[in-house]
């Protein structure tokens, strides 16, 4: 299993930096289930060649119990593909070896890590259930000049025809980051299957890895279903997380923008501020009781500008007068009665 990295910006050799693996030494990683060697096949000024190969032992696969399941499978969990082909274990591989090239850090070229290279990524044996009009529809829409080759079924036998399984190339200006993520998440999709239970960590993995691109891509539900294993649930739950990112943006700008269109379209009524008024009452045949004086007053700010209005105008002198002898009830009711006038009542308005 083998992956291939290849860069021509000047100078080279700094892919040494992004992958934080020297090109002038070979490198060799334990992984869980097995080996993971790193070397440059090439490094010169103009073009510099980073290999990461992958040895899966087919003893830990049935120690593990990671390889075909069921006791029908038993001869398949010795003979298979796995150790050969891209998959799972090479997904694994790239997070634990390149981790931090995976997320985009680099401490000696900082700036370099945030720039678009162009870079060209090579697979040697890619499975691909669904051929090559898939493998295209996962890679072209990210901006890839894909080139795959079919692997002849048997060589001795050309009339078989092709099998499933791919040598692709990958080519296009992209930030080393943003080329691992994509080949993390595509490869187990390609392969629809792997090597390990898939639970809610997987749609945490998926969510944080295609952020950014998978909302946006055309295929995002095939990705979804085969990264987890069909495992509707939590497809469904990944997607949902997926398509969140992009909803409230649009959204918050939707909002901000009747936001102020209210704001400059309607002018702000200006509050009238509030006056206690002494209205006579309108009907004479009702015996006077006397001045009721409301306790509730309902006043406005005092910013606001005041304006007399026809109320304003209405307002006589004996009703100022009435009011003020509202201090004395029984000296106003027998004064009231005796001259046969309406007691006045004291009403709010605002």
């Amino acid at each position: 299993m083998l992956l291939s990295l290849t860069t021509t910006h000047p100078p080279a050799t700094d892919l040494g930096y992004l992958l934080h693996k020297s090109p002038f030494r070979s490198h060799q990683f334990d992984v869980t289930f097995g080996k993971a060697h790193v070397f440059y096949s090439e490094a010169a000024p103009d073009r510099c060649t980073a290999n990461l190969m992958l040895e899966v032992d087919p003893v830990w696969l049935v120690r593990g119990r990671r390889g075909p399941a069921g006791e029908g499978h038993a001869l398949e969990q010795y003979v298979n593909d796995r150790p050969y082909v891209a998959s799972s274990f090479l997904s694994v591989a790239i997070a634990e070896v390149f981790g931090t090239a995976l997320s985009g850090r680099s401490k000696e070229r900082p700036e370099l890590a945030a720039e678009a290279l162009p870079f060209e990524a090579r697979l040697s044996v890619v499975p691909c259930r669904g051929g090559e009009v898939f493998l295209r529809r996962l890679f072209e829409p990210l901006g890839y000049a894909v080139k795959a080759l079919p692997h002849p079924l048997d060589e001795a036998n050309p009339d078989w025809g092709p099998s499933r399984y791919f040598a692709v190339t990958l080519a296009g200006t992209k930030r080393l980051s943003e080329l691992l993520t994509h080949l993390y998440v595509l490869i187990p999709v390609l392969d629809d299957d792997k090597h390990y239970w898939v639970g809610d960590a997987e749609v945490e993995k998926l969510v944080r890895h295609g952020e950014g691109w998978l909302a946006a891509h055309p295929e995002r539900k095939v990705i979804a279903h085969r990264y987890l294993k069909h495992r509707r649930g939590l497809a469904q739950a990944a997607l949902e997380q997926i398509l969140a990112e992009e909803v409230p943006d649009a959204d918050e700008a939707q909002a901000k923008h009747a936001r102020s269109s209210c704001e400059s379209s309607t002018p702000r009524s200006a509050p009238r501020r509030g006056r206690l008024w002494a209205m006579p009452s309108m009907s004479s045949s009702v015996p006077p009781r006397g001045p009721r004086v409301s306790n509730r007053f309902w006043r406005a700010p005092a910013s606001a500008p005041s304006s007399r209005t026809a109320i304003d105008r209405c307002e006589s002198s004996r009703s100022r007068s009435l009011v003020a002898q509202a201090s004395s009830p029984v000296k106003a009711t027998t004064k009231a009665t005796r001259a046969g006038t309406p007691v006045p009542r004291l009403m709010m308005r605002g």
